[in-house]
């Protein structure tokens, strides 16, 4: 493999890492601190999906002759605050009712995804819709004659690493987070010093949501969107969060980059679907021998 091969795949193995990360995040605060499998998370991408999707119609509208080249500014933000409103939504209404019955969880956010893909075909229909991609990032960066960098993906790489440094600002280094952090440790204790669990318990589920909606707007950039959509992560994202250790949001960017790099090289020498089923039986092996997640933190037993 020459240096602008390695190279390639390299990059290749970031942009899949950076939409996996955007997705997992989400699911890692509301998996992981939470204790909440949620089977909807998907379908919540997909909601941020179908958002920016509106976003765009309604800028062209409102904005002729020039909505493309801005229109993504407004509907990132559109789709983080409609999933987070959503996110909010579904746990007052629902999974606050749920917390000490995992099964019913599990079954209530599964027929809750079921619900949110018809209402998708219901108001966009069964086939796939796409948004323009603005001028400035289409095309490519090239350094060297062998070196193509698409410049959408390398605004979802930097869109990735502010929101993943946003994320880890507002969990540790805000009050919020600390309540955050306290009520996962210990929710009776949290409770009796005065902290609203209930309030932190949806504004987190909330913002877990929101998280997807960016996943689901960001995936608008280089897919279409279709009522499945959210289908076809969230099996990885749920992958990566428990791979790099439950209650580790670092354990999951370890993760999501080691799967996607892995991932990205083995698809390069063999078959996309036998690169898959590698990287399921790597995970499974090592699932088996440090059940807690290769990248869990250390704890005293």
């Amino acid at each position: 493999m020459s240096f602008d091969i390695a190279v390639m795949q390299a990059f290749n193995g970031i942009s899949l890492f950076t939409v996996l990360l955007l997705m997992s995040l989400g699911l890692a605060i509301v998996f992981g601190l939470m204790g909440v499998i949620n089977m909807a998370h998907g379908e919540l991408m997909a909601m941020g999906a179908y958002a920016t999707y509106l976003t765009a119609k309604v800028c062209e509208q409102l904005l002729p002759g020039w909505w493309v080249g801005i229109y993504l500014f407004i509907a990132i933000p559109v789709a983080f605050g409609v999933t987070f409103a959503a996110g909010w939504a579904i746990e007052r209404g629902l999974i606050r009712f749920l917390y000490n019955r995992p099964l019913d969880k599990l079954l209530a956010t599964w027929g809750l995804s079921l619900i949110l893909q018809q209402t998708y075909r219901s108001l966009f229909g069964a086939q796939e819709v796409s948004v323009p991609l603005p001028g400035w990032l289409a095309g490519a960066w090239e350094p060297t004659d062998g070196m193509q960098f698409p410049l959408n993906r390398l605004f979802i790489i930097a869109l990735t690493a502010v929101v993943g440094l946003a994320v880890y600002w507002l969990l540790y280094r805000t009050r919020w987070g600390l309540r955050v952090r306290s009520v996962m440790q210990n929710r009776q204790m949290a409770s009796a010093v005065g902290i609203n669990t209930a309030r932190v318990d949806a504004l987190t589920f909330a913002l877990g949501a929101g998280l997807a909606g960016i996943a689901g707007s960001v995936f608008t950039m280089v897919g279409s969107t279709n009522p499945g959509t959210g289908q076809l992560y969230i099996v990885d994202a749920f992958i990566i969060v428990v791979f790099g250790g439950v209650q580790s949001l670092l354990g999951t960017a370890l993760s999501g980059f080691t799967i996607a790099e892995s991932q990205t090289v083995l698809e390069y020498l063999m078959s996309g679907s036998m690169a898959r089923v590698s990287i399921l039986a790597l995970v499974i092996v090592v699932l088996y021998f440090r059940p807690q997640g290769l990248f869990a933190r250390r704890t005293r037993s």
